[in-house]
């Protein structure tokens, strides 16, 4: 197993070095609730429920600290959206759907939570820049456990700050060196791709950042921005 599994203490390095040398602005809120609503009308009413939904979330977390604030949508996806693969839900192997294609069908795999994730905390004024989404080598059943694929994803407060991990596996948001079952292969968001320590075993980046180019433009026709 890779060393990052073994020691805890060297997590946060690891994940440090996603994160590059970004300087973090604020972000004005990237919510155009003219485009929302029709879009999530296009969907059908779970994704109108949905939407309704998440403009309360956004609307009581919109104030809160950033740790609050991600606690609030990480529990809102993790609680309303059921974990199922791609081919159950979409009929194809990978599908990346954007927010409401995701609240219509109340279900998704780990790429829908954290887009759904990405999206929200933008819109509740998140600096984008603050966030990656990032694939993992996840070790599920502990020691011993299997290793798979997984995208979560993190939250750094500075450049250099070690990040919190937004996870379907888990509702409670913990800083990257309480979850040594996580190895982190490459990470990304609207501004590019960072490469990770690990061997790109969770898949190729350019073909991954073309279903991110896709869902990004999917996402800003339902009125988010990145």
């Amino acid at each position: 197993m890779p060393s990052i599994l073994r020691r805890p203490r060297q997590a946060a390095t690891s994940w440090v070095l996603l994160a590059g040398l970004l300087l973090f602005a604020p972000t004005p809120r990237a919510w155009d609730a003219d485009r929302m609503a029709p879009s999530a009308q296009k969907q059908g009413a779970k994704a109108v429920a949905g939407l309704r939904a998440l403009q309360a979330v956004v609307s009581t977390s919109s104030d809160l600290d950033e740790r609050l604030r991600l606690q609030a949508i990480n529990e809102f996806f993790n609680r309303r959206i059921l974990f199922r693969d791609d081919l159950e839900v979409w009929g194809e192997v990978d599908y990346w759907a954007s927010p409401f294609e995701l609240l219509e069908k109340g279900a998704g795999d780990c790429e829908d939570f954290a887009i759904a994730k990405y999206f929200s905390l933008v819109v509740a004024g998140m600096a984008a820049q603050k966030l990656r989404l990032v694939y993992v080598r996840a070790l599920l059943g502990g020691p011993g456990g299997s290793v798979q694929p997984h995208m979560v994803l993190a939250y750094y407060a500075t450049p250099n700050a070690e990040p919190l991990i937004l996870d379907n596996l888990i509702t409670e948001v913990r800083p990257a060196s309480r979850r040594p079952d996580l190895t982190p292969v490459f990470s990304f968001n609207a501004e590019g791709l960072w490469q990770g320590t690990g061997a790109q075993t969770a898949g190729d980046p350019v073909t991954r950042l073309s279903r991110w180019r896709d869902v990004m433009f999917k996402a800003r026709a339902e009125g988010f921005e990145p």
